[in-house]
């Protein structure tokens, strides 16, 4: 990569990384299902009357909304909610990649074997040692609820797959207008319309920024430089500098929110970024022989490529 894109690409990955950081401000200001249902409002309106519908499926748009944006989105702000630290989650969350390579096993008959194996069983290890140690130190709930995020967040990567929407923007802004209704159908019976009003009715700056960034600034303007990335190099050499989310939030974290980082948590860390680092790169060098080698190759896992719009 050309010096100036490898720099976007790590700003971009501190713009996700600082996003945990920002979300947890968030959820100080607004309940976690409101707060969700506001996010995606505002990153679909007013851009969803700019710009037409992509060509695919009502289907993919509304399952990649729904298991994205409610699933995906609704568990990760209700574990935050529940006292999942911010940093901890940008890392826990990475689990998506496994659960990504395990669900394209069973929904597409794909392959893992070798290297890429043994990194997803170093990433699980790694999640392991994480349960451990929030087990001991906060609230397991919050932790597992995370978990399950991450797993649906892996079914909505599949979903995207099968989509291949050529247009990856237009595709993400209208899959951000399905979650809305389900979002604040849920917070209205789960968390009250009085939670709701009174959030907005005390309303500040800090709410308002907050909101404004994991919309605007870390949806759009990282999913637009992030795309544009995609657009200009191959998938295999932007997507690990994903890897470098968690190294972000947690670091944030701890400056901005003051999160300790224990030694379980450290090793957790290294042992889930380097078992998906193992993976990826493994699965990267696999495409590239088979490429080489024709159709005959066969099929692989590909590297997990978490969706922009995830952060």
């Amino acid at each position: 990569m050309r010096p100036h894109h490898l720099l976007l690409a790590v700003f971009v990955a501190a713009l996700w990384g600082v996003n945990f950081v920002v979300i947890d401000v968030g959820l100080d200001h607004f309940p976690p299902l409101f707060f969700g249902a506001l996010r995606f409002l505002a990153a679909a309106v007013p851009a969803l009357f700019f710009i037409g519908r992509p060509p695919v499926k009502w289907r993919w748009i509304i399952g990649v909304g729904l298991t994205l944006g409610v699933g995906k989105f609704g568990l990760l702000f209700v574990g935050m909610h529940s006292g999942m630290p911010a940093g901890l989650s940008s890392l826990v969350i990475q689990v998506q990649a496994v659960f990504t390579a395990l669900f394209a096993i069973l929904a597409l008959g794909e392959r893992v074997r070798g290297a890429r194996a043994v990194g997803m069983a170093v990433a699980v290890a790694g999640i392991v040692v994480a349960a451990v140690d929030e087990g001991m130190s906060g609230p397991f709930l919050g932790f597992v609820l995370v978990v399950v995020a991450a797993a649906f967040w892996g079914v909505s990567n599949i979903l995207t797959r099968k989509a291949a929407a050529p247009d990856a923007f237009r595709f993400i802004v209208w899959v951000s207008a399905v979650p809305v209704l389900p979002l604040l159908l849920l917070s209205l019976v789960l968390e009250g319309p009085g939670a709701d009003a009174e959030a907005l009715g005390s309303l500040d700056m800090s709410g308002v920024g907050a909101l404004l960034f994991v919309a605007w600034i870390s949806t759009l303007l990282g999913f637009g430089i992030w795309g544009h990335l995609l657009r200009t190099y191959d998938a295999s050499a932007v997507a690990p500098y994903a890897l470098l989310v968690p190294v972000f939030g947690m670091s944030s974290a701890a400056l901005l929110l003051g999160e300790g980082v224990s030694p379980l948590r450290w090793c957790a860390a290294v042992l889930l970024v380097g078992g998906i680092a193992l993976a990826s790169l493994s699965g990267t060098r696999r495409r590239a022989v088979s490429a080489a080698a024709g159709p005959a190759a066969g099929p692989e896992v590909r590297a997990a490529e978490p969706s922009p719009v995830s952060r």
